[in-house]
This record gives structure tokens, sequence and C-alpha cells, in this order.
């Protein structure tokens, strides 16, 4: 059986979905959600706020890309912290981070201030990301670690669907509100955790003990965002080089189609898809926030039965599709003229990012193989995803300004293109 990359093999080698999850697992599913909520509240306003500032499109682009930016470079000090500190402090402090990042947005009295603050709350983001991936690591139960990852993710996705929806309903009371209810919500997360999550040390019994010097993000699935996962690597494990797997064709592959993801699904759809629905629609910030909702929406149907063909067309044919409804679906996005079809796009381009997602952990886990760790591969991986996200609003933006709309938002049908020619060649990985 092949496993995700992000999913370490289970010490029992089968699942049991008798196993009882440790509360402090439901915990922290909690507060993701409640973080996914405050997240998707904030993103369809967030782009018009920075325009109220009498901005280009790109100025306001670049307001989304910096908290990438910044959750990508510090990536590495939220390690060193999670040593030093522990997962439970890193965590809490992260969260009152963003907390107060988000807040401070809300009073921002120019650009250049939300720009400061927006990119501190990165910081507080992969600080808290990376925490809590070690915190589940250590509490899940071997013969459930699969369930627990499912578990964090889809609390992240209901968020996600949640949020925006809500996000643009509060902004009709001032494009302020959000960044505040944000706050509050992550004050709330804060607090969950302080008096609902006990201090967990490696002797606690609630899940297996962290070998020394394994990182704090060395099994579950990363979170978007968190920084390089610190390695699946165990003793006595070879590492797969870098340099080896880059040596595979699908590998590059899958490097460009995950780099083609992270331009369309997190960069773009959060920078420019706000921004489109306002001045090319004349709707309001609620459509806005509606229509991310429905691209996740679209996201979670295709994950429902994505992963399943990927394992058994295989991950070529999954991929190519992905890349192939996704990119015709972000490039129409920009032509649509009303709010009906532009919902309609914005479902099908997300049924075009679940459809590839899937294939694309399962295409590296196939390159990595069960008897190696591979945690710069994996890293790797991520990264192109990260820089996707950031570079994509920003061209994006550039284009709009210098041509218009559709011209930006074809540009993420030219980046799928270009991922779907690397994987023509390239031999499917699933044996």
């Amino acid at each position: 059986m092949l496993m995700s990359p992000l999913t370490p093999a289970p010490e029992s080698g089968v699942a049991d979905p008798a196993v009882t999850l440790p509360r402090e697992i439901k915990v922290l599913v909690a507060a993701a959600f409640l973080i996914a909520i405050g997240f998707g509240i904030v993103a369809p306003v967030l782009p018009q706020f920075a325009q109220s500032f009498h901005v280009s499109v790109a100025a306001a682009a670049v307001v989304v890309s910096v908290f990438a930016f910044t959750r990508l470079l510090f990536a590495p000090l939220s390690g060193v912290l999670v040593e030093r500190l522990g997962e439970r402090r890193t965590y809490i402090l992260g969260i009152l981070i963003v907390a107060a990042s988000s807040a401070a947005c809300a009073f921002a009295q120019n650009y250049w201030q939300l720009l400061l603050f927006r990119g501190l709350g990165g910081i507080g983001s992969t600080m808290f990301t990376v925490s809590a991936m070690g915190l589940l690591i250590r509490l899940a139960p071997p013969q459930a670690r699969g369930r627990v990852s499912s578990l964090y993710a889809g609390s992240f996705l209901l968020g996600n669907i949640t949020g925006p929806a809500a996000g643009g309903l509060l902004a009709g009371f001032g494009l302020q509100l959000p960044f505040l209810v944000y706050a509050g919500a992550l004050l709330l997360v804060a607090l969950l955790v302080a008096t609902q999550l006990p201090a967990v040390g490696a002797a606690t019994g609630t899940g297996p003990a962290r070998a020394k010097g394994a990182g704090p993000a060395s099994g579950l699935a990363r979170a978007k965002g968190a920084g390089p996962a610190s390695g699946l690597e165990k003793p006595g494990q070879e590492p797969l080089l870098l340099r080896t797997a880059l040596g595979v064709p699908a590998y590059r592959a899958v490097l460009t189609s995950s780099f083609a993801n992270g331009w369309s699904a997190f960069g773009i759809r959060m920078a420019l898809v706000p921004l489109f629905a306002t001045a090319a629609l004349g709707a309001g910030p609620e459509v806005a926030g509606i229509s991310l909702a429905v691209f996740a929406i679209g996201t979670g149907v295709a994950l429902m039965f994505s992963g399943k063909l990927a394992d058994t067309w295989g991950r070529k044919p999954m991929i190519l599709l992905g890349l192939a409804v996704n990119g015709v679906g972000m490039g129409v996005l920009g032509f649509t003229g009303d709010v009906f079809w532009f919902f309609a796009v914005s479902l099908v381009a997300g049924l075009g990012s679940g459809l590839m997602g899937p294939a694309q952990q399962a295409t590296v886990a196939d390159v990595i193989g069960n008897g190696r760790s591979g945690g710069k591969v994996l890293a790797t991986f991520q990264m192109t995803s990260d820089f996707g996200a950031i570079i994509g609003p920003i061209a994006a933006g550039f284009l709009v300004d210098t041509f218009s709309y559709g011209v930006a938002f074809s540009m993420a049908t030219a980046v799928s293109l270009v991922a779907l020619l690397f994987w023509l060649p390239a031999r499917e990985t699933r044996r």
C-alpha cells in the first residue's frame, strides 16, 4: 500500500478505526477550524482594504503575498523556537502574534502600515502551524495517524468554506470589522489551547515520543505555508538525496504542477478574485466571499474521490486532468460577465485543484519509497507551491494594471499548460 508522503506508516501496519483519539487531538482539530474560519473571513476583504489606500492592483496583491513570504522566510526559526520553548508555548505565542497583527491591520492608517502588520502575521502563522504538526505527531496513536491527518485537514477545509462567506457579509459593516473578528477568534483559540491542552512531554504516554533532533514537523501533512517539513527521517533509514529525486522526470514534473497549483489556488484566487468581483462584476464583498467558498467546495467535492482514482487510474492521469480543468477554469474566470457564471466557473476551478492534489502527494511518495526518508525532497515539493502563491498575485496584479483581468487570469492557464507539458513525457509512478 502506498502512503501519502506526508503521512508516516503506522508502526502496527494496519489502521484501526476503533482506536479512540486523545482529547488533545480534538482540541487541536477544533482550534484549526476556528483558525481557518478567521483566515477565510479576512481573505475576501484584504485586497479591497489595501486598495482603499488608493494603490494599484499589483500593490494590493503584494499584501496577500507578504503573508506567505514571511511565513516561508521564518519557517526555520519556528523549528528553533519549538525546540527551545516547546510545541505548546510556541503554538500559543504564534496565535497571539497573528491576533495582534490582525487587530493592527484594522487600525492601519496607510498602505505601508497594512503591509507591515500583515507581514508580521506570517511569522506567527508559521509558529503555530509547525507547533501544531509537532503536537499531532506526538499525540496521534500510531494506528490512527492517517485518520488524524484527515480530521485536521478536513477542519481547515470546512473553515475555509465557511469563513469567506461570513467575511463578505461582515465587510458590509466596514472593511475593518473582519480583521477584528479574526483577532477575536484567534484569542479564543489561544484560550482554548492554554486551558484544554496540557503541556505535553515526551513521557506523557499520550503518544509516541519524538526522537531528539527529529524536528517539529516530522510526520503529518503540513498545513499551507508551514514551512519545510523537518523530515520523515527515522534512525536507520537511508535518506533520498534531492539531486537523486531531481533525476526522476515525474518528480521534476510534480514540482511544476505544485507551483502551478500554488499560483492558481493559493495565489491568484486569494488576491485577484475578490478584486475582480468588485471591479469587473460590480458586486459587493459578499459575492467575493461566496466565490472563495464555492472554490473550496469544488475542491472538497473532488477530494472525496480523487485520492481513490489516483490509486486505481494512476497519478499521471489525475494530475493531467486536474491541471487541464483548473487551468481552463481560471482562464475563463477572468471573462465571466455575471455572478452566476462567476460562481459556476469558480466551482470548476476548485474541482481541478482537488483532482490533482492527492495524486501529486502520491507521486512524491512513489519517488521516495517506503524504505527511505526524504525530508528535503518533501520540503522542496512544498516550497514550490509556496513560491507559486507568492509570485502569482504579484505577477497577476501587474498584468491587471498593464492589460486587463482577462490577461491576468489567462496567465494561470499558461502556467498550468507549462506544468502539463512537463508531465506528458513523465512516466507513471504507481506500481
